[in-house]
């Protein structure tokens, strides 16, 4: 069962529904901007973000959008108002790029499982979006595109997380053609992890976040803050700071309780410690 606990100021460019069990639903829903990130919808995804990171009957976030479009980057009408200012939006331009930037990071770095469910055009930084995401999950109707070389901008900070997603010849693909690819070619590379029909995709993904949600959010924080920090380092490196991690999740509360009813064939009754 859902509810809705709230819905975002700005028009209406976010809804904040609270899906019972634990998950969090964000759908965007700028349908006259096919989803835009403009300053209003970037600050109410990065209020919303922050929001769930400390709250503790959030265990994983949905990230969804009304339309046709999941999100199409940038808005472009922003962008070129900007250049009427006397710097020649240089500002803006800074503004706009540090605001995406850490709404990007605040997806990677909240304790919180963030799962994407697209069902549209997901372009540019609308790409970026999704693949910052932990999981991602597409019907057919979602393409993929970094399309910036068709208007001579390159999507530079979108190759941040498609490079961190897929390998460095699918990336260079997209970054270089700008072309649209198909949600199957999107799974194929690893952009998204699977695809299933219009009717079933918010189902299934709401299925896998019930999912995840029914563990530990201990273990969950615990596993996501080292799977990417680990990413970064040396073989060796990686190697030595995930066995402290596990040696400091060994010795949490939750660890032995799911330890012991395993042991003892019964349902886990976690404390979150």
């Amino acid at each position: 069962m859902r509810h809705t606990e709230q819905v975002m100021e700005s028009g209406d460019l976010l809804l904040v529904e609270q899906v019972e069990d634990g998950v969090l639903r964000l759908t965007l829903n700028d349908q006259t901007r096919r989803n835009a990130l403009s300053d209003d919808m970037m600050r109410c995804l990065r209020e919303a973000l922050d929001r769930a990171a400390s709250d503790t009957d959030v265990r994983v976030i949905v990230l969804a959008a009304n339309g046709p479009a999941f999100c199409a980057g940038h808005d472009l009408k922003e962008i070129t108002r900007a250049r009427q200012s006397s710097d020649r939006g240089r500002a803006f331009f800074e503004n706009t790029m540090a605001s995406c930037s850490g709404l990007m990071q605040a997806i990677v770095n909240n304790p919180k499982p963030v799962i994407a469910e697209v069902g549209g055009v997901a372009t540019a930084a609308g790409c970026q979006l999704v693949a910052s995401c932990d999981l991602a999950y597409a019907s057919p109707a979602a393409h993929f595109a970094t399309p910036g070389v068709h208007i001579g901008l390159f999507c530079s900070t979108p190759m941040v997380a498609l490079s961190r997603n897929v390998s460095n010849k699918a990336a260079m693909e997209m970054l270089l053609t700008g072309e649209l690819i198909d949600a199957e070619q999107a799974a194929g590379i690893g952009l998204v992890n699977r695809v299933m029909s219009e009717d079933e995709l918010s189902a299934y993904t709401t299925g896998i976040a019930l999912t995840v949600a029914s563990k530990s959010s201990m273990t969950l924080e615990t596993g996501k803050k080292a799977f990417y920090r680990q990413l970064e380092m040396p073989l060796a490196e990686a190697y030595e700071y995930t066995s402290t991690i596990m040696v400091e999740n060994l010795l949490k509360r939750d660890a032995e309780e799911g330890i012991n009813a395993f042991i003892e064939k019964r349902p886990p009754q976690w404390s979150d410690d």
